[in-house]
């Protein structure tokens, strides 16, 4: 059996990585956005080195790259293995302290370094299924990081796996390592024909056996009104105040459907996500989300219908709206490398576990990806509640993610 034949480096590398800090930042004017990220980028190439991939390496983007040539004679596809080595800016990742809680057998978590930090049975019920298992946490004064060192840990597993086992045929394997991610650019300056595989995976997924196609198309809209400041004074009849406007629009929202809070599954929502400005001029970045194209501009038409029918009580208030793609439903281009996706079911039929086919309700690297060429979907890395003090990976879920990877390069080979 495969899991016997592994010598697991999975635990140890991904306790070891951790403890480096590096949280992305938002409006930085470099890239990556913090510099620290490079430092763990430099460890992972000296790993990826002393494993044997000689060309590993790491360039000013902070983009870590290495490859494993093939070992077979017969044509096989590149195959690309992708995570990313930033934390979320949302929640401190320095000083991060890990716990192994060994032999979970049901029951909440308290995390010491945070006693009101408490990982409760009744909120989690994937825990239902880790009795048993090994559990890791941070202390409670941090999140963990198990998105997306994690992932990492798991590609460099695999491949060590492969290293030691040159019997098993495999195609070139493609590693690449990317910083920003949690600040939606991954991929800014990610050269696909550099990486040189076909088709590829990030694992940076959540639930065992999960294998996700799909995910959110996504719009930002950043809408400007434009109103008259005077002295509050002497203003009546000539102060236009744009926040109150931009107050107005908001109000008109729908309060029982197309936000976060009140959607699911495949519905869509209009999102204010940021607020500046003043009297003068006050603008609002809405982020827009629906799963189809054609809804995205509905949600838009919507949104701005509610401005306009706004602005019709305010003579002389004006309005910009601008539109911004994000990114789009990697599906679209999925369905047209239907084996991409099928090789990671079956790879995760091969590691013992019940594939899941999953959609996002968000983005990923590989969303981008795939429509630069580059079919690109998600795998699990047994991680849960991403982006909080409260998160956890199971030891044993990490495993089957490595199960997973091993199991598609094998594939991959197989059915050249």
């Amino acid at each position: 059996m495969l899991s016997n034949a592994i010598n697991h480096t999975v635990v140890d590398r991904f306790l070891k990585y951790v403890t480096y800090d590096t949280q992305s930042r938002e409006g930085s004017d470099s890239y990556p956005s913090t510099d620290k990220q490079k430092i763990l980028g430099a460890v992972l190439v000296e790993e990826l080195k002393a494993m044997g991939l000689k060309n590993a390496a790491m360039d000013k983007y902070g983009y870590v790259m290495a490859t494993l040539p093939a070992n077979t004679k017969k044509p096989v596809p590149a195959i690309g293995l992708i995570a990313h080595m930033d934390t979320s800016p949302d929640v401190s990742g320095k000083d991060v302290k890990p716990i192994v809680h060994k032999n979970y057998m049901g029951g909440d978590i308290v995390l010491p370094g945070d006693l009101s930090q408490v990982l409760r049975e009744t909120d989690n019920p994937a825990l239902a299924e880790q009795k048993g298992n090994d559990i890791i946490t941070s202390d409670g004064t941090t999140l963990l990081g198990a998105d997306n060192k994690a992932g990492i840990a798991e590609i460099f597993d695999a491949v060590h796996y492969f290293i030691e086992h040159p019997d098993e045929e495999h195609g070139k394997i493609c590693i690449a390592i990317t910083p920003d991610e949690e600040i939606g650019e991954g991929t800014k300056y990610f050269d696909t024909k550099k990486f040189g595989a076909e088709f590829a995976y990030t694992i940076d997924g959540e639930s065992a056996g999960y294998v996700e196609n799909e995910t959110f198309s996504a719009d930002s809209v950043t809408l400007r009104i434009h109103g008259n400041n005077v002295h509050p004074g002497y203003a009546k009849d000539k102060m236009i105040n744009a926040i109150k406007i931009m107050a107005e629009i908001i109000d008109q929202l729908p309060k029982d459907k197309l936000s976060p809070e009140t959607t699911e599954s495949r519905e869509g929502y209009i999102h204010p996500n940021s607020i500046a400005g003043g009297v003068e001029n006050t603008s609002v970045k809405f982020l827009i989300r629906d799963f189809r194209v054609e809804g995205l501009e509905r949600l838009e038409q919507t949104l701005r219908t509610i401005a306009n029918n706004v602005l019709e009580k305010y003579p002389g208030a004006t309005m910009d709206f601008e539109v911004e793609e994000s990114y789009r439903n990697m599906k679209y281009k999925l369905d047209h490398a239907p084996h991409v996706v099928e090789n990671a079911l079956e790879a995760v039929r091969r590691a013992g576990l019940k594939p899941v086919l999953h959609m996002i309700r968000g983005g990923t690297d590989g969303a981008r990806l795939s429509f630069e060429g580059l079919p690109t979907p998600n795998i699990f890395t047994g991680g849960h509640n991403f982006h909080s003090k409260i998160e956890w990976i199971s030891v044993q879920d990490m495993k089957k993610a490595v199960e997973t990877i091993i199991h598609i390069v094998k594939l991959t080979a197989e059915r050249a």
